[in-house]
């Protein structure tokens, strides 16, 4: 009877490992194909074949709460890089179609280029590339019938009285918002090592 009683207890403890394991995979598997259809490029308009969502083929392998849940929450951490992200192009950028908003100041953008001269096409470069993160993740929920996320509700804050920067409410404080710009005397050093231990002085004391 024990021998039996112990049997079945493994038999159990075996069956829920082997559903844990197909959940694992089949989040896993969510996982790895958006980012195979994400570095192809495939964003917007390119998630969709004859109409039908790249992904929707893929909802027999069953997505749970639990995956929508996660890919809303990244989707909202995306909008909020975003809304950072267009602030700053607004100022150092290079508003132009790909990335509307703004009209640049001069001075910012000069003190910048002192730091590279390629600073505001590295600047609109990211702002873009943060819009088609969230866009993607909100048109693959919206292909499996989840909500997309849209934090327009919640755009309060004021906006920079900067030159260049656009009157709208925004998610994020760029005027409170504090930068690690050791990054830049970290790169330029020829004797020290972060891994080391050693540290780094501010670029822009300012900021930090």
């Amino acid at each position: 009877m024990e021998h039996n009683a112990q049997r079945a207890q493994k038999e159990d403890i075996m069956a829920k490992n082997t559903q844990r394991s197909r959940y694992s995979t089949s989040r896993r598997s969510l996982l790895l194909k958006g980012l195979a259809v994400g570095g192809a490029g495939a964003l917007g308009a390119g998630l969709l074949t004859n109409g039908v969502p790249a992904f929707a083929k893929e909802r027999s392998s069953g997505i749970t709460r639990g995956d929508v849940a996660i890919l809303r929450f990244l989707a909202a951490i995306e909008i909020l890089e975003t809304d950072l992200w267009q602030q700053y192009n607004e100022l150092g950028g290079i508003p132009d179609s790909e990335v509307p908003g703004g009209t640049a100041s001069a001075p910012y953008v000069n003190a910048l280029q002192q730091l590279d001269g390629d600073m505001s096409q590295y600047i609109h470069d990211n702002t873009e590339d943060e819009i088609s993160h969230f866009t993607f993740i909100n048109a693959f929920l919206a292909s499996i019938g989840a909500d997309p996320v849209n934090l327009d509700h919640f755009r309060n804050i004021p906006s920079s009285k900067a030159t260049g920067a656009r009157q709208i409410g925004r998610l994020t404080n760029l005027m409170e918002l504090t930068v690690d710009t050791s990054w830049w005397t970290r790169y330029r050093s020829r004797n020290k090592n972060p891994d080391f231990g050693d540290t780094f002085a501010q670029a822009i004391p300012g900021l930090s």
